[in-house]
């Protein structure tokens, strides 16, 4: 029987560019898509016309061994499917191999963080920066008040930016964050973060006289308060001056590291959740990560049959 595959995936590519509006790109994207799986149905000695759902299972199968990302199997799964419902719409097949295939499950990516080195170093170098006299002390306060506030509760960078300007009034231990929902938590705070705080707020009178503002971090923009943007991207300069990647550092990753700090010396995970203002738990099980090894030396450290295996015995 001669094979019209070459057909019939003319005709889909055509009726996606008509009918759909589809992209050149995207055009571009499925036919290379579908001939990929010709080249690898071939070797099954069946066609795109005549494939079975068990060998479109073995393509995916072949994917995930040559390397492939799970999103890259999914992408790929997603144009096989518009394909074959293109067929069975236009009765070129009775039925829909794809029916019934599970898309590659996306593992959940790892978070960023920093290792309690990096955050040593990039704390004492905005130490020591802010603690320089002249021009643009009152912003070199400000990003030592930043990052220890960020690195001592977890914040978000919304909440942090955010912050009431009754943080400096109140002067304690504890501080309470207005989160995702405006649910509010308690987090207590460093001493180095209130001392940075306090230093921070004590120039700003010396800038401002007895001018007051409404935010902790006040700016001259829309919200009244210093952009997130702004923070990231003096957050980069801070990293770069003081060795990190810029890749590598957001405020995001400062509340990962927060997070992955205190799991790794020991910190129960339901505080951390309540801590990072996490409704459901799941999410805050991603930190876990940076138990593997820590647990895996405790064992090897403590347990006895470890410690046999370690002497010989």
């Amino acid at each position: 029987m001669r094979d019209l595959s070459a057909a019939h995936a003319e005709a889909f590519l055509e009726m996606m560019s008509a009918e759909r509006g589809a992209a050149k790109n995207t055009l571009i994207s499925y036919e290379k898509d579908l001939d990929e799986l010709s080249a690898f149905l071939r070797t099954r000695d069946t066609t795109l016309g005549a494939a079975t759902t068990a060998d479109l299972q073995a393509f995916l199968g072949h994917m995930a061994r040559e390397g492939y990302k799970a999103s890259s199997q999914a992408r790929r799964l997603s144009a096989f499917r518009q394909f074959y419902k293109f067929l069975y719409a236009e009765n070129i097949r009775v039925d829909d191999p794809t029916g019934i295939l599970d898309a590659p499950k996306k593992g959940r990516p790892l978070p960023k963080t920093l290792s309690q080195a990096d955050i040593d170093r990039m704390l004492a170098l905005a130490a020591e920066e802010a603690a320089q006299a002249g021009p643009g002390r009152l912003e070199r306060l400000r990003m030592l008040a930043l990052l220890e506030l960020c690195y001592a509760t977890g914040m978000r960078v919304t909440e942090l930016v955010s912050l009431s300007s009754r943080v400096l009034a109140e002067n304690g231990r504890f501080l309470i964050i207005k989160g995702k929902g405006n649910k509010e938590r308690l987090v207590p705070l460093t001493k180095a973060a209130i001392a940075a705080v306090t230093a921070y707020g004590a120039e700003q009178k010396v800038v401002h006289g007895d001018k007051e503002f409404a935010y902790l971090f006040p700016a001259d923009s829309a919200t009244g308060y210093l952009a997130r943007q702004v923070f990231a991207r003096d957050l980069k300069g801070l990293g770069a001056r003081a060795g990190i990647s810029s890749d590598a550092l957001s405020p995001h990753v400062i509340r990962h590291a927060f997070a992955s700090h205190l799991l790794a010396n020991g910190a129960d995970l339901r505080v951390v959740q309540e801590l990072l203002g996490h409704s459901d738990i799941s999410t805050t099980q991603i930190y876990t990560h940076v138990l593997d090894e820590h647990l895996r030396e405790l064992v090897e450290t403590h347990h006895p049959l470890a410690k046999a295996t370690k002497n010989g015995d």
